[in-house]
């Protein structure tokens, strides 16, 4: 899960940076002793599974900052204080840990996160619009409408059921904007709207692409990330 800290005091933001590399379910985007700066990170990204947050800060306080959220991602409550819990729990966060937290605890709290609550956000990220250039107009798009995104050099091209879009971006940004719960790279050229794949092959796999099928390369190292990704039913 790609995770932030929020966290004005900066002792406890260093401890639980070592908790989350020691982890390895986790991603660290960044750590933040602003709540404001990490609001305005998750307005730009979609791609945040986990908050780990505390409540007592400045400008932003914990709930005011997981209020100003449309979607909030998944939310783990660390703070110094139990008498925020009852209150805590009122927005749906995973769990509350009290400072000082062990790194045991700690452990607790993310595994609950991935076997319950992972991947939460993919309904209502796909409802999300993004506005593309096309010629000297911008053209609104839904996310889930789009179906893959190819690299080409320093540009990238979206592909929807009815139409393209190339703008100057590389795959390594758009891949970080976009949401992991519908998106997914399997190439190092391709990213694919999971939800829109038909067949699976030994190297490629199909999408659908309005009344045809699109068939996208699926390469060594982006295997097995897809196989884990998506439910397959075996005996």
């Amino acid at each position: 899960m790609n995770c932030i800290i929020v966290d004005d005091d900066k002792m406890s933001c260093k401890i639980l940076e070592g908790f989350v590399e020691k982890t390895t379910s986790l991603n660290l985007i960044g750590s933040f002793n602003s709540s404001v700066e990490a609001r305005n990170i998750l307005a730009k990204r979609y791609d945040i599974d986990l908050i780990i947050l505390d409540i007592e800060m400045p400008e932003l306080n914990g709930f005011d900052f997981i209020g100003s959220l449309d979607v909030p991602p998944n939310v783990i409550i660390v703070s110094s204080s139990e008498r925020y819990a009852l209150k805590a729990f009122d927005f749906n966060v995973v769990d509350y840990l009290l400072k000082p937290v062990t790194y045991g605890r700690f452990c607790k709290a993310t595994d609950k996160t991935l076997k319950y609550f992972s991947r939460k956000d993919n309904t209502n990220a796909g409802d999300k619009e993004i506005f593309i250039k096309k010629g000297s107009s911008l053209v609104k798009l839904k996310l889930k409408d789009i179906v893959y995104i190819e690299a080409l050099e320093n540009y990238v091209t979206l592909t929807t059921s009815d139409d393209k879009y190339t703008i100057h971006f590389t795959m390594k940004a758009i891949e970080n904007q976009l949401p992991s719960g519908i998106f997914i790279r399997v190439h190092r050229s391709f990213i694919i709207n999971k939800s829109i794949i038909q067949t699976i092959k030994e190297n490629s796999l199909d999408l659908k692409v309005g009344d045809s099928l699109k068939n996208i390369p699926v390469g060594k190292s982006f295997r097995d990330s897809l196989l884990n990704d998506i439910n397959v039913m075996a005996r």
